[in-house]
């Protein structure tokens, strides 16, 4: 019964969340194929699996137990925290494990893992707690790049070009907004202050709708076929604001689309690291 809620609490639909951007910045860092199953990429596709996701989600539930009382989220597609003593040991435990990769990773790498391990914990804890702060908790969201950029830099032995960092940035800014779309009532009613909260839900999908395509156009910039595929966010967020379709039911479509673009993403650049 503990496994079980430990594997609800860590949102099995968003695994690849944190997982699938290191399978991106490997197969795009590589010189070829067979890099792609060294040890580091192996390491850091693992714990961003699960360990990592226990723990970015972990400490969000055990920081939002009050507000969460509210969210309807809680009573069907995730489980509430209600105080059980397994949560912040699980948490502890799972951060952890990530000190196993000091010693298969580059300084570079280890840069990109610290800047996960920041944001995650400081996203819902005291005392940035940047979620409760709008903008910041957007911006804070470049947690899920980071995983991805540690790939890179472990097989490529360089930073990812800096329009790549823009990009995939401004991708995450635009997904975590759209993703608290659905919370603003909740959020509203527990007192809590997001970038939705503060722009209302038809400028939260104008400002959506700028990340994301600032992000294609960055994308585009470096393949011009990143940016058409980049591009279906921002029609996807048109959509959904300009049509009665319920944003709440909206939201959960993203695991699908992003899997599908993630896959799209990686098998581009296979193509390339295959046949140049």
């Amino acid at each position: 019964m503990t496994l079980r809620y430990l594997l609800a609490l860590s949102r099995p639909r968003f695994w690849l969340y944190l997982a699938g951007p290191v399978l991106v910045g490997a197969v795009f860092g590589a010189g070829e194929p067979g890099e792609l199953f060294s040890l580091p990429v192996l390491a850091l596709f693992a714990f961003f699996l699960v360990p990592a996701n226990v723990l970015l989600y972990g400490v969000n539930d055990v920081f939002d137990s009050d507000v969460d009382e509210a969210n309807p989220k809680k009573d069907d597609r995730e489980v509430r925290y209600g105080g059980q003593r397994v949560v912040p040991a699980a948490v502890l435990a799972c951060g952890l494990l990530g000190l196993g990769l000091i010693p298969l990773l580059p300084t570079g790498s280890l840069l990109w893992v610290t800047v996960f391990y920041f944001l995650g914990v400081q996203y819902s804890a005291p005392p940035a707690r940047f979620k409760t702060t709008p903008f910041l908790d957007s911006v804070s969201n470049g947690l899920y790049f980071a995983p991805g950029a540690a790939a890179y830099v472990a097989l490529a032995g360089s930073q990812p070009p800096p329009l790549a960092i823009v990009g995939g940035w401004l991708w995450t800014m635009g997904m975590h907004t759209f993703s608290a779309i659905p919370d603003i009532e909740p959020d509203r009613a527990a007192g809590i202050e997001t970038t939705a909260t503060l722009l209302g839900e038809d400028r939260t999908y104008t400002y959506c709708v700028g990340c994301w395509t600032v992000a294609a156009v960055c994308f585009g910039a470096l393949d011009a076929r990143l940016g058409a595929l980049f591009l279906v966010y921002p029609v996807f967020t048109l959509v959904v604001a300009l049509t009665d379709l319920d944003v709440s039911r909206a939201y959960w479509w993203f695991p699908a689309i992003n899997t599908v673009v993630g896959a799209l993403f990686t098998m581009g650049g296979l193509w390339m690291l295959v046949y140049g």
